[in-house]
């Protein structure tokens, strides 16, 4: 881990500390690298080529022509990158979506802004999660030692 120091106008400083408080962090040190986090993982712009997690987020307007079929027919066609997705209805029109994806920033990331021009998508927000696969070999429940992937987050890309 490396040290660094920053200066900060005491304005600044003191919402630091309500962050502390209200997050739980044990010191400043603590709070300003969940913070940096935050604010690097939620740049769409990681290597194009990278692994991620995407978290794909929008308010969707359901009395816009066709896109109450559109939107689904999206995720269809990238079932292979499609972990899961929840539509909650907001009021009589409106509905919150969320998709989770996994695969290449690029591909993540354009699937995210296509749905974010589409007439009657508001909101939306992409979060990127930068993942890598390790393999090793393992054995579970006494049986005989195999080959296994496992999906590790990273701090960044």
């Amino acid at each position: 881990m490396q040290r660094i120091t920053i200066a900060i106008d005491d304005d600044l400083a003191a919402q630091l500390d309500g962050f502390i408080q209200e997050s739980g962090a044990a010191n400043r040190s603590e709070a300003i690298r969940d913070l940096v986090r935050r604010g690097l993982s939620a740049r769409p712009d990681g290597p194009a080529r990278a692994s991620c997690f995407g978290v794909v987020s929008c308010a969707i307007d359901q009395s816009v022509r066709n896109l109450a079929a559109r939107v689904p027919q999206g995720r269809l066609e990238r079932h292979d990158q499609t972990v899961a997705a929840l539509s909650v209805p907001l009021d009589h029109t409106t509905s919150v979506d969320v998709t989770v994806m996994r695969g290449q920033v690029g591909d993540i990331a354009a699937y995210a802004q296509a749905l974010f021009l589409e007439r009657g998508v508001m909101h939306g927000a992409l979060s990127l999660i930068p993942v890598a696969q390790d393999e090793s070999r393992h054995v579970h429940n006494h049986g005989s030692p195999h080959a296994h992937t496992h999906l590790r987050v990273k701090s960044g890309f």
